[in-house]
Order: C-alpha cells, then sequence, then structure tokens
C-alpha cells in the first residue's frame, strides 16, 4: 500500500529523554550512551508509525489488506513527495479523496455531487497527468482514478484544482477491494488500465492485473456496454491481455478482426508512453466491450 511518512523530527539526547541536563549526559558510560541512543532510535521509529505525514491525507493502509493473503499486481514506490504536492494531500484530500478501506459501499453519485453522471475508474494513473486532460476533455464522465503512490495522488489533486475539475476523485489502496467490496453491480460506464506494471519475469506473470479472475469481477461492476481500455507498451504482455480478454465471457472486442485497437483520441499521449516511443517501443491498446446479458 502506499507508504507511511515519518513527520520530521530530530532525535532526542539521552539528557533529554531523561529530564538530566545535557552535560550530565556527557559523563554517562559508553554502555549506557549506546543504549540511549538505541532508545532514541527505537521510539523515533515508532512516532514515524504512528504519525503520518498528512493525517488527513491518504491512509498508510487503508483495508488492512496485509493480512488478506492474496498476490497483488501492484508494489508501493516510494519516493519524495514535493512542497506542493505534500500542500494539495493537506488541503484536498478531505474534499476529493477517498480511503479504499472496504467497509462500505460507495455511492457514486453523492462522491461527484451528481446521481446522473457517468463515471469511469481509472487504476493506476501514475502521475495524473492523462487523467486530468481526460478529465478536462470531457467534463460529463466523472473519473475515479485510483492508486498507491503518494506523490501521484498529491500531484492529480493539485492537477485537478488548478484546473478547475471537480469531476476527479483519487482512491488510495487496492483496486480489487474497492471493486469487490464498495462499487455496486453496473455501477461503472467504464473501466481504464493504462500502462500497468508488465511483470515481466516469467515467476511473476501470475502478478499482472489482467486475468480471468479479475476481468470476472470487473464485469459484475460495470455496466453492460461499458468500455474496458487498457494499453501496454510491453509486447508480450499485450498479448497475454488480448488472449485473456477475447476468452472472457463478459466482454466483446470492438474491433472487428478482434485485434488491437488504434489509440482512441480520448486517450492523451503520455510523456511517458512518447519517451518509450523515442525509443522504439510499441504501444497497444485493447478496446473491449462488457456484454449486454
Amino acid at each position: 500500500m502506499s507508504e507511511n511518512h515519518a513527520s520530521p523530527s530530530a532525535p532526542a539526547t539521552a539528557g533529554e529523554q531523561s529530564g538530566a541536563p545535557a552535560a550530565e549526559a556527557t559523563t554517562a558510560s559508553p554502555a549506557a550512551a549506546s543504549s540511549a541512543a538505541a532508545s532514541s532510535a527505537a521510539a523515533q521509529q515508532a512516532r514515524g508509525r504512528r504519525e503520518p505525514m498528512f493525517p488527513d491525507g491518504p491512509a498508510p493502509d487503508p483495508a488492512g489488506s496485509h493480512h488478506e493473503r492474496r498476490i497483488r499486481s501492484f508494489q508501493p514506490r516510494r519516493s519524495r513527495v514535493t512542497t506542493g504536492q505534500g500542500e494539495a494531500l493537506r488541503r484536498l484530500w478531505p474534499k476529493w479523496g477517498l480511503d479504499i478501506d472496504g467497509l462500505s459501499k460507495l455511492d457514486l453519485g453523492e462522491l461527484f455531487g451528481d446521481p446522473e453522471l457517468p463515471v469511469v475508474l481509472e487504476i493506476g494513473f501514475g502521475m495524473g497527468e492523462a487523467t486530468a486532460k481526460m478529465a478536462a476533455a470531457d467534463p460529463g464522465t466523472g473519473i475515479l482514478a485510483c492508486d498507491v503512490h503518494t506523490p501521484g495522488q498529491g500531484n492529480l489533486l493539485g492537477l485537478a484544482e488548478r484546473n478547475g475539475l471537480d469531476n476527479v476523485r483519487v482512491a488510495n489502496g487496492d483496486a480489487i477491494i474497492l471493486l469487490r467490496e464498495m462499487l455496486v453491480p453496473d455501477s461503472l460506464a467504464g473501466l481504464r488500465v493504462y500502462f500497468p506494471d508488465p511483470w515481466p519475469k516469467k515467476r511473476h506473470h501470475k502478478r499482472r492485473l489482467i486475468q480471468p479472475e479479475f476481468l470476472a469481477l470487473a464485469a459484475t461492476r460495470m455496466a453492460p456496454g461499458a468500455l474496458l481500455h487498457c494499453a501496454t507498451d510491453w509486447e508480450p504482455y499485450a498479448e497475454q491481455m488480448l488472449e485473456v480478454l477475447s476468452a472472457a465471457p463478459d466482454f466483446e472486442n470492438t474491433q472487428s478482426d478482434g485485434g488491437f485497437a488504434p489509440r482512441p483520441d480520448f486517450r492523451p499521449l503520455t510523456r511517458f508512453e512518447g519517451q518509450g516511443l523515442d525509443k522504439g517501443h510499441v504501444v497497444h491498446d485493447l478496446l473491449f466491450r462488457r456484454k449486454a446479458h
């Protein structure tokens, strides 16, 4: 899940811990000094675990899902939160953010302030640039953007505010729990999975998100006719996606030839994607529609 950012604090000295003057602490034996230092370090680590940098922001593990024994398709990416991202998290998380705790069903109409607004779920939005562009281009669609990357969450919130995008909500946590526990049947107008982790090593293929079990779950939360849109620049994963999606009984390929789709206009070309194309990478889009049964 997302990382727990400790509040910065200076380690206490042995004298400060005991209440004795600092000058007296310097006369302690080497063994006592070593013990005090270890105690200080342990106390600082404990404070870090208890005190996230954003107390009203995204929770470190909202669903306590480390207790659930299940292979995951994601892993936390620990990187520095900038001042701007941190400020956006502090101010905007209570307004536009939600933790995936798995404890209650989401009312998407209430979440977006419009019961008639169609909502698509985006799983894994990185730094959020493409999400913000899609939201700006289509204000009549709500985007529930899910990720575990704290800097990206803050960046997307900041982009949404600066561009006046009130059709974006940011979800923190495991998308499987969101789909399984918190979304009601037929509630999604679409599902987007752009450039998921390809888990290239063969022994890690079981961690890939696009699997038959995931598609069966996703289909129950997507309205009939809703579009599932995947994109990847890892060709072996693209081939597996096409194979798994083509075999999924709840989905049908929008392409008459049963193959990949051209990139639709609504999916913007991202900086990451452009860098890959410059290196000769081939990007594949897959557009499958939820069948009406």
